[in-house]
Formats: C-alpha cells, structure tokens, sequence
C-alpha cells in the first residue's frame, strides 16, 4: 500500500464520518430540547453509563458535563450490577448509551434504576431496542454504516455520540450562564484556571518591597530605589501614598543620554504622569494583556482612591505562570 491510498482511506474516514454526523444532526428536535430540560431541572446527580466503547464515550461525556456545571459522573455497568446501584438515588439521572441498545448489562441495570423512579434519557442507534423501550427520554444516533471497511468497528458511531454529548453539554452550560471563572474553577490545576483565578493581589508585591519615592526626591534616590526593589520601576507618590507617576529604567537611560543636568533633576520632572495602572482585583491575565498592547514591562497597583498599593513586572507574571 502506497501513500496516495493511505491518504484515500484516510479522507474516505473523513467523508464517512461527517456523513454520519450529518445524519444525526438530521434528528435533532425536540427530543433533545427535553433531554437538555431533563438535565437541567435534575436534582440530584447526573449518572452516564455504558459497556465498551459507548462506555469510554460516556466517561468523556461524564467529564465534559462534570467540567462544565454540571454534576455528572460516569458508573460502569459491571461495577453497578455489584454494588455501584446503590449510588443511584429518586432524584438523580441517568444517562444510558448502547449503539444497539441491547446491552445484557444495560437491560439489567435499568429496570432497577426505573423503580427509583430514575429519569432515564436513552442514546442508541436502535429505536426498536430494549434501551429505546425503557427509556423515559431518547436520542438517536443512528448512522448508515461505520468508517471500518468491515463495518464493525465502532468508529462513525462513537463519533456521534461524543458529538451528541458534547452537543448537550454546550446547550447546558449556556443555560446556566457559565463563564469562564466558573470554568476555572473545576479546573484549577491547570494554566487556565491559573490564568482565571489570579488576581494582581496574588502576584504583586506590596509594603516594605513597594518601589517608591517622594515628588523631591533626586535622580540618585530614584535609581537606588529601582536597583534596590529590582522591579525596573519607581513609583513617585505624594506624602498620603497617591501616585503622581513613575520612573522607569527606560527613562533613566533617556536621561542619562540627554543633555540634562541630572545632579539637579528631581522625581517630579523627569517621571512619566498618568501611567498605565490595575487594581489589586483585577484578573492577572488582564495586566498581561493591558503590558503586552502598551510594551511595558512593568504596573503599579492602586486603589480606588488612587493610592499606590503594590507593583509588579513581567518577571512576576511568568513566575505565576500566567505567561
């Protein structure tokens, strides 16, 4: 087998696949509007279960549900037939997937699950099945054939039926109004939830460590200072700690290459007024972003009332990770 026919099967899998979701899309209706009600108006927990491959689907759907404001996870049907049943309370859901419907362990496990009067919302690509029968709600992803060229292997169908879960848990999560801080939050461990979660207040630095000097402070006082809190910055504030401007490095080079005599120069004449500033609230991502579309390496923090409260540069964001 050549190239040219590995890419030929390759595009046939392709053309195959969104053929098949094409078809389920076809389906989409009501039924789904009231699986995605279901859900929504759920109790207690949501519980998606199948064998095999519809079973490491489900696990992804669990998840997906799970990460997106919804409190969802996957039992599998072995595990529930030997104890795991006894999670499943009146006021959960569950969620049962089988391509044919006809799981030996499925149809075992759902009509203990309908005398708790468990909703059930059934996804199979057999409407006539024993899962189509029982359950209370049900979505089809019935597809003509697999991608396999043997048409056995799941492929086309499994698809499907993450595109449907995925499809229901989008719908959801726009029905709870969930934002991104929501998002972070199931997801804290990662760089997202870094990038959602901290603030300026967690990364700047404040107090004893503050850059400062007074508006008649000299250009001598004001390069200690920088060297000394090693921000690249100066913050030059009035005697009640409200910022009148800064002093960068930058600046000081500018100085230094000008025709100014710096022994007589003080802060107040040589900073730079109404600079760019953040809030201790304010996202850390979003400094990054305000630093990134100013060119500037580093911020001071103020208060409402204007009044220096940390600082912090580029080298803190990238400790924080949030570059």
């Amino acid at each position: 087998m050549n190239n040219k026919q590995i890419v030929e099967i390759a595009n046939q899998v392709f053309s195959d696949e969104i053929s098949g979701l094409q078809s389920v899309l076809a389906t989409i209706g009501d039924e789904f509007c009231r699986a995605v009600q279901l859900i929504f108006d759920c109790k207690g927990k949501i519980i998606v279960s199948g064998m095999g491959k519809s079973g490491h689907i489900g696990n992804k759907i669990a998840a997906t549900l799970a990460s997106t404001g919804t409190a969802a996870f996957f039992m599998h049907p072995a595990e529930a037939l030997h104890g795991d049943l006894g999670m499943i309370e009146s006021s959960d859901l569950l969620i049962a997937i089988s391509y044919s419907g006809e799981s030996d362990e499925l149809s075992t496990i759902i009509p203990i699950v309908r005398r708790k009067q468990v909703q059930i919302i059934g996804i199979t690509g057999n409407p006539n099945s024993t899962l189509a029968k029982l359950s209370s709600c049900l979505l089809s992803v019935k597809i003509d054939r697999e991608a396999c060229p043997l048409n056995l292997a799941p492929t086309t169908s499994t698809t499907a039926t993450l595109v449907l879960g995925d499809a229901l848990a989008v719908a959801l999560l726009s029905l709870r109004n969930f934002q991104p801080e929501d998002f972070a939050l199931s997801h804290p461990g990662g760089s997202l939830g870094r990038r959602l979660l901290t603030r300026v207040s967690d990364i700047m630095h404040s107090n004893e460590r503050l850059p400062v000097v007074n508006l008649d402070a000299t250009l001598k006082e004001a390069v200690v200072e920088i060297s000394k809190k090693g921000l690249g910055l100066v913050a030059v504030v009035d005697v009640d700690m409200c910022l009148n401007g800064i002093i960068t490095d930058g600046d000081l080079r500018r100085i230094m290459d000008s025709d100014a005599d710096i022994r007589v120069l003080k802060a107040h004449q040589i900073m730079t007024k109404n600079p760019k500033t953040t809030s201790p609230d304010d996202l850390a991502v979003d400094a990054l972003y305000l630093m990134e579309k100013y060119q500037i390496t580093g911020m001071v923090v103020v208060d409402n009332n204007k009044k220096m409260v940390g600082a912090f540069n580029m080298h803190d964001l990238f400790k924080a990770k949030i570059v």
